[in-house]
Order: C-alpha cells, then sequence, then structure tokens
C-alpha cells in the first residue's frame, strides 16, 4: 500500500512535531509513508470565506501531489474533511471535467488518523503508552462531517497507562472555527473559554484532540489562566511508548493567548483550520 501524509498547514508551519509523530506511528505499525513535497493547502480557508474560484489552483495542486497513491491520511479531522466534501464542489464549480475525474479519484482516499488506523488497517491499540490523566476532546468536523464517531476514543481507551476520563459539553464546538475565530473574536473566545472550564473540571493533566488548530485555541486560553493542563494531539499521544514516551508540552507553551471573555454565546461556528 502506498500511503503518503497530508500534514496540513498549521501543522508544517507551527506544529511539525505533530506530523512527525504520524510517520513514527505508522512505520511503527508496518506502513511505509511518503511526504509528497509539493502539497500545500487543502484550501479550506478559501472554501470557507467564499473564494471558490480562488479555491481551484489549490485544489488542482492538492489532486497532483497526491495521485497515485493508495492512501492519504491526515492528523486534521477538518482538512480531511475539506478534501472529501468540499473539494468535489470547487472542482464542479470550475467546469473543468479533468479536475472533477481527479478528484473522484483522490478525495475517497482521504483519512482522518483514526479513520485509518481503526477502518483501513483494523487496529484498535496501537501499542501506545501515556500515563496520564486525559481528556478528549471531539472536534466539530470530525464528528459532524466526516462521522469519525468513536474511533480516537477506542484507539484512547486501548493505550497502556493512560487514564481517561469524560469531558463535560464534549460535542460543544471549541469556538476556534478558523476565520470566525478573526472575524467575530469575542464569540470566538468566549466559546473556547466554556471549553476550558469544562477541561479543568476533568481533573485532567492533558486534553487530547484530533486537530492542532483546536488544541492552539483551547490551550492558549488554559495557558492564560495558568491551569497546569496540557494539550497534546492524539498523534502524539498514540505515537508515544514506554521506552519512548512524547512528554506534553506544558500549556504555557501554547503558541495562541486570546482576551478573556465577557459573555458565552450557545452558536457553534464552522470552519475549522487544522
Amino acid at each position: 500500500m502506498r500511503v503518503a501524509l497530508m500534514v496540513t498547514c498549521v501543522n508544517d508551519a507551527m506544529f511539525p512535531e505533530t506530523g512527525q509523530a504520524v510517520v513514527r506511528l505508522l512505520r511503527r505499525l508496518g506502513v511505509d509513508v511518503d511526504f509528497p513535497a509539493a502539497q500545500t493547502c487543502c484550501a479550506q480557508p478559501m472554501v470557507n470565506t467564499g473564494y471558490l474560484d480562488e479555491a481551484v489552483p489549490v485544489v488542482r495542486t492538492f489532486v497532483d501531489a497526491f495521485a497515485g497513491y493508495d492512501a492519504i491520511v491526515t492528523p486534521s479531522g477538518s482538512c480531511a474533511g475539506s478534501a472529501r466534501h468540499q473539494h468535489g464542489i470547487v472542482a464542479r464549480r470550475s467546469g473543468d471535467r479533468s479536475l472533477e475525474r481527479a478528484v473522484e479519484a483522490t478525495s475517497p482516499k482521504v483519512h482522518e488518523l483514526s479513520e485509518f488506523l481503526v477502518d483501513v488497517l483494523g487496529v484498535s491499540d496501537v501499542g501506545a503508552y501515556f500515563p496520564h490523566r486525559v481528556t478528549y476532546h471531539p472536534t466539530c468536523h470530525s464528528l459532524r462531517m466526516l462521522g469519525v464517531g468513536d474511533r480516537p476514543r477506542r484507539l484512547l481507551e486501548a493505550v497502556r497507562g493512560i487514564r481517561l476520563v469524560d469531558l463535560p459539553g464534549a460535542e460543544e464546538c471549541c469556538g476556534f472555527g478558523g476565520t470566525f475565530a478573526v472575524k467575530n473574536a469575542d464569540t470566538s473566545v468566549a466559546m473556547g473559554s466554556d471549553k476550558a472550564r469544562h477541561v479543568r473540571e476533568t481533573g485532567a493533566e492533558v486534553m487530547v484532540a484530533g486537530d492542532n488548530s483546536c488544541l492552539m485555541h483551547v490551550g492558549g486560553l488554559l495557558s492564560r489562566e495558568r491551569s497546569g493542563v496540557r494539550v497534546m494531539h492524539l498523534a502524539e499521544v498514540l505515537a508515544s511508548t514506554e521506552e519512548g514516551a512524547v512528554l506534553a508540552a506544558p500549556a504555557e507553551a501554547t503558541p495562541v493567548q486570546a482576551p478573556m471573555p465577557t459573555s458565552s454565546p450557545t452558536s457553534s461556528p464552522s470552519g475549522d483550520v487544522a
């Protein structure tokens, strides 16, 4: 099986350790992983802000970079959702039949990491070791666009040494939403603060999620609150072993710290970018 890593823009620019963890994990499971150097953005930021025509060359670059692979794995439900669902919209709008065919061939091969592990490789115990009290935040697009269900939790439950605790309001959006966080900063931060409060209520040492955009947002708030709770991508937990356990970075190291909210909204944005 020829497998490619779709690392995503945010991970490439800010969280390279997540992509490295995916490669370590998959190689440990006997999967030979390539990293197509020609890959760029999945086009989600353009699509979510209405620039579908401008997204055409980005989608074309995507299908060219990942052509010929049997599977494309990404540590982001958000970007996997874009490739699987938004690329077809962009291609059809373009009127370029060759691009439509390329998207039809490529998009179904894109898998969020937990989907690939459970559905394609057929494993839930990846041999990981992580002796910490952990709570898991399921990200919006992984739940609502991809329907990953309990796959990430099943993988976490099989990790040796872990103490997994339920997150109150787990399926509520964290409030990041990509461009939403810029255009509606007060609402975004209020939602993130609600999520951070729920994380603190669990008494967890580490909050885990499958999208670094959500971890960046909530982690920044946890850091500002001096909570002591750390944030960590699912891939890094699953890549950790007893021989070389990955230690979570403290929340204080999270690169984004947003202002504190003045209210707590109930609406949920779309457009997470990871």
